[in-house]
This record gives structure tokens, sequence and C-alpha cells, in this order.
């Protein structure tokens, strides 16, 4: 039996990314404690792994293993949820732009490179600062930053796909533009949208751990990974395992979505 046939990128990416789920759906049953509870006396001083407390404890008496399954929650809502709102609106104006062209396609490709220039992180940032964070509005941020790249590979699929043969026939039947994108042109594009959903996540992931690090994230006590390594940089030198472990899952969640992603682009490349 050839191993290399079943242990591709996209089944590693996918094994890993399930267990990344089946972690933030079970997280009351995994975690051996209440993530937001003191329980153990550190008296303001890290607690080190032991057998009761694997990953340590941290500043306040919290178990660091409970609040990084926990943490699995919060990263997986905003990272599937921001690249909902990426994907809808790269989706939506790439279609648009891709196949009516003209000042239409000026006019969002204009307002794309418009967004190129700004940093995301910046961006994300500004807004969070306007709005005030919370869970709803990090996941909606992220999205607003993030479509850029998204709109342009599905523009250029679908001028592309705009000059097939079936796509002209159905524009000379006299079929109304909505009808040939839902369904001779957006079927066509779905496998490259499906490869560019599992990369954005990954970068969504990345943005919402950077602006938990920057203190603008899902607001405590709710455990989230980015906000757990700011936490613990003050004792990155006397307790190094309070960053390592959220670090190492970010690094998990991020490596998962990678994989998925561009095992799906080299399958299709083929």
């Amino acid at each position: 039996m050839n191993l290399r046939r079943f242990v591709t990128l996209e089944t590693v990416g996918a094994a890993m990314v399930a267990v990344l789920v089946l972690v933030a759906v079970f997280a009351p049953m995994l975690a051996p404690h209440d993530p937001t509870i003191v329980v153990a006396p550190t008296f303001g001083d890290p607690g080190a792994p032991s057998r009761a407390f694997p990953m340590g404890t941290d500043e306040l008496g919290r178990d660091v293993l409970s609040r990084i399954i926990f943490g699995a929650r919060i990263s997986l809502t905003v990272g599937v949820a921001a690249m909902a709102v990426t994907m809808t609106i790269g989706i939506a104006i790439g279609l648009c732009s891709g196949f009516f062209g003209g000042a239409v396609d000026f006019i969002l490709m204009r307002f794309t490179d418009l967004m190129l220039s700004l940093p995301p992180l910046l961006l994300a940032m500004a807004l969070v600062a306007v709005l005030g964070p919370s869970l709803r509005t990090i996941f909606i941020v992220i999205g607003l930053v993030s479509w850029t790249s998204i709109a342009r590979v599905v523009r250029a699929e679908t001028l592309a796909m705009s000059t097939r043969d079936f796509v002209v026939g159905a524009q000379a039947l006299g079929a109304p533009s909505r009808r040939v994108i839902a369904l001779h042109i957006l079927p066509n594009v779905l496998p490259i949208i499906v490869v560019m959903a599992a990369l954005r996540t990954s970068d969504t992931l990345l943005l919402d751990a950077a602006l938990s690090f920057l203190g603008l994230g899902v607001p405590p006590p709710t455990p989230s990974w980015g906000r757990m390594i700011e936490e613990a940089t003050i004792y990155f030198r006397t307790a190094p395992w309070l960053a390592t472990f959220p670090g190492l899952a970010i690094f998990w969640a991020v490596l998962s979505f990678n994989l998925l992603g561009y095992g799906f682009l080299r399958r299709r490349s083929r």
C-alpha cells in the first residue's frame, strides 16, 4: 500500500483542523478546570508545570491548559466568522468587477487598490478602537480588512470564465446577468474559492491573535491565545511556558489551515 497516496497535505491539514474543532466543541469536557477561576494559590507568581497542572498556572492562579482549550473556541469562532465575512465581500466584488467590466471594474479595483495600500493590522486597530472590542466586532473588522486578495483572485477567474463559450452562449440567449453569474461563473470559480477560504482562515487567526496581543481582542476574562501571550511577556524569563504553550496553539491552528489550503491548491493545479 502506497502511504503517499493517503498521507497528503490536505489529509494532514484536515486531520489537524479536526483535532482543533474537537477540542473547541468538547472544551467543557476536556478542560480540567474552569478557565476563569483561580485554582492554585500562586500569590502573584506563575506556577510551574506539574502533574496537577501540566501546563502550569498563570500569575492569577488560573490553569493554563484549561485556558488554551477554551481559547480554541474563540480562535475558531473568530477565524471562521471573519473568513465568512472576508469571502462574502471579496467574492461579491470580484464577480461584479470581472463580469461587468468597464466603469464597474475600474471603480471596484481602484477601491481595492486603496484598501491594499492600508496596513490591515493598523486599520483593524483603528476600527476596533472606534467600535469597541467584542467578539462580533473582531470578526467583522477582520473581515472588512482582509478581502482584497480574494477579490483580485475571483476577478481574474471571472474574467477567464466570461470568455468561455457556455457563458457567451448563455448571454446570447438573453440570460440575465444574475443568472449567468450564479449558474455558470460561480460554480466554476468555486474550487479556487475553497482554496482561498482555507488560506484566509489562517490569516484571520493570526490577525485575531495580533489584536488580542495588543489588547484589542475579546475582552477578559474570556481566554484568548493572543492575550495569554501578552499577559506572559513580563514573565518570559522566569516562566517561559506561559507564552510557549499558547504560541504553540496558534502555530498548530495556522499550520493546519495552511496545509489544508495548499493541499487543495496543489491538487487543483494537477
